[in-house]
């Protein structure tokens, strides 16, 4: 199996300037290593948080030039393993998150993992083992890692989990495709600004599909499939995904455009993934079963 470590080359900027790594076929599975969000520079209590380098936030291995990727096509990868370090960290600061302008100093907190548990004092929190960085190079000017957007990125969307399917809009040449900032766990929202922050590997299959379009990045499990968007604003964001998905399955069925909104109202959620990133992030999730009923093959 091909392997790649945050030794060969790390970005902070999806960028289509950006050279790759790695060259890899379509269909082709790797190991990716990651730094944790804060580049593994918080490793205990004593460490002083304002005094980390803040340049060196949210490092995604990468990028991979994915051979047959071309701009319009839609690069898939299926999450199939994620591996995680036995310690996270989390912080806390003025102006992180949605509490920040309470908080006076920043802060962290070393959390253990042991036993797929995060121990947070006396509490034991169940792993959500979960990629928050991920995504392809964008069309235009680069993208700080810190930032989503069409392109993916900094979604924190915990779906992007082990058995997750992703497909993103692919804008140049190769996709150059990366990853990071895994969370053991995290809740929708993200609201401190940080979730379980954790080292880690991840094991993807990429391939490329030809004759597909997207706009913004889906997802699909073994039970949904979801259309996520990146927006200035929650509205916004929550609206387009749904939008959305309501046109691509009108495009992909018999139905006409109103009896498909009216049945996305009856059974599609609209989700929060992250609110503290300099765009929110919302997804619309759509179960299976009514895709399968509909004989819709969303792509």
């Amino acid at each position: 199996m091909e392997t790649l470590s945050y030794e060969n080359g790390i970005i902070y900027e999806f960028n289509k300037d950006n050279a790759y790594t790695k060259k890899v076929a379509s269909g082709t599975t790797i190991r990716i290593e990651t730094y944790d969000c804060f580049q593994n520079q918080i490793q205990s209590p004593e460490t002083e948080v304002g005094g980390i380098d803040w340049d060196k936030i949210n490092p995604a291995t990468g990028p991979i030039f994915v051979e047959d990727a071309m701009p319009g096509d839609v690069l898939k990868v299926k999450i199939e393993k994620i591996e995680i370090g036995d310690q996270g960290v989390m912080v806390v600061g003025p102006g992180l998150g949605i509490m920040g302008d309470h908080i006076e100093e920043m802060g962290s907190k070393i959390l253990p993992i042991r036993n797929d548990k995060v121990i947070f004092n006396d509490l034991e929190i169940p792993l959500n083992k979960m990629i928050g960085v991920i995504g392809v190079a964008p069309d235009g000017e680069g993208v700080n890692c810190g930032t989503p957007g069409a392109h993916g990125g900094n979604m924190d969307n915990k779906m992007v989990a082990e058995g997750a399917t992703l497909y993103f809009p692919v804008a140049t040449e190769g996709a150059l495709f990366s990853l990071g900032d895994f969370h053991a766990a995290m809740g929708d929202g993200e609201v401190s600004v940080s979730g379980i922050e954790v080292p880690g590997a991840a094991t993807v299959t990429v391939e490329v599909i030809k004759g597909e379009t997207l706009q913004h990045p889906m997802l699909e499990n073994e039970e949904v499939f979801t259309q996520i968007v990146s927006a200035e604003t929650l509205d916004e964001a929550a609206k387009v995904a749904a939008s959305e998905m309501i046109e691509r399955i009108t495009a992909k069925s018999t139905l006409p455009l109103s009896e498909v909104t009216m049945l996305m109202s009856a059974v599609g959620q609209a989700e929060i993934c992250q609110i503290v990133d300099p765009l929110m992030t919302a997804r619309f999730v759509v179960p299976k079963w009514v895709l399968e009923k509909l004989d819709v093959q969303l792509i």
